[in-house]
């Protein structure tokens, strides 16, 4: 099954609006041709309204990095599904690892915050990935296994589809450290394979599997060449046109 792959750029807490504009101009002079590759943006939330109008009928699409499982209410510095609607969003990331680290992220809310996202139209793009003491006590596949059935307990087969799933290695997210093709690739098999097993063997061959974590001009080649591999996460590299530009355009 031919999967399209999906380049998003996790712009983290970066860019003011002038800053996101011209940037924003810069990605659709290099990429409105792009057809073959799924492509978005994902800025602090103050910035979407700005870039909304600017990315109109462009092939890159724009999302957030998180929403509320609520859809109103007494819930002061969060946003809920149906804003990010209103705004155009195409996405929400839930369960990055810096959430999860810093903001007490469990899979159980996770999970929430991902259904939210589909109860308003909203692709979800779920994350999962172990620390580096983790990995270092051959943890790997079980954390994320873990975090894989808490993230999409209670979960149909047809929400899944809707959704786009992101194993990032704690270890390598933002320092410059990248796990090899072959390490990223054992990940996303064995989450296919989880998927399998949770679900069934057409939908776990229909999940996008994004792989984040330093991912950058030099190695996107490679990981992108792996038969699980379908996309990327894009974190610093993406708050550059010269370098999100050639991870989209991977296959050039």
């Amino acid at each position: 099954m031919a999967r399209t792959p999906v380049i998003v750029g996790n712009w983290k807490m970066n860019l003011t609006r002038s800053a996101a504009a011209d940037l924003v101009n810069a990605l659709r002079a290099k990429l409105d041709g792009v057809r073959d590759v799924e492509i978005g943006v994902c800025p602090v939330a103050t910035v979407i309204p700005s870039i909304a109008p600017l990315l109109a009928g462009s092939a890159i699409r724009h999302g957030a990095q998180n929403v509320h499982w609520e859809d109103s209410g007494a819930f002061t510095g969060e946003i809920s599904g149906e804003m990010l609607r209103e705004l155009g969003c195409t996405y929400a990331i839930v369960g990055h690892s810096e959430r999860r680290q810093y903001f007490g992220e469990t899979d159980a809310r996770v999970n929430q915050r991902a259904k939210a996202a589909l109860r308003w139209d909203l692709t979800p793009i779920i994350c999962v990935g172990e620390t580096l003491e983790e990995r270092e006590a051959g943890k790997t596949l079980e954390v994320v296994g873990r975090q894989i059935r808490g993230c999409l307990e209670g979960w149909s087969a047809e929400e899944l589809k809707k959704a786009v799933l992101a194993y990032e290695p704690v270890w390598a997210i933002g320092t410059g450290k990248t796990a090899t093709p072959e390490q990223a690739q054992e990940v996303h098999a064995m989450i296919r394979g989880l998927l399998t097993e949770l679900f069934d063997a057409d939908t776990a061959q229909a999940i996008r599997i994004q792989y984040g974590g330093s991912v950058k001009p030099d190695n996107v080649k490679s990981l992108m060449a792996q038969p699980d591999i379908d996309g990327a996460l894009v974190g610093g590299a993406s708050l550059k046109a010269e370098q999100f530009v050639p991870l989209v355009r991977f296959r050039d």
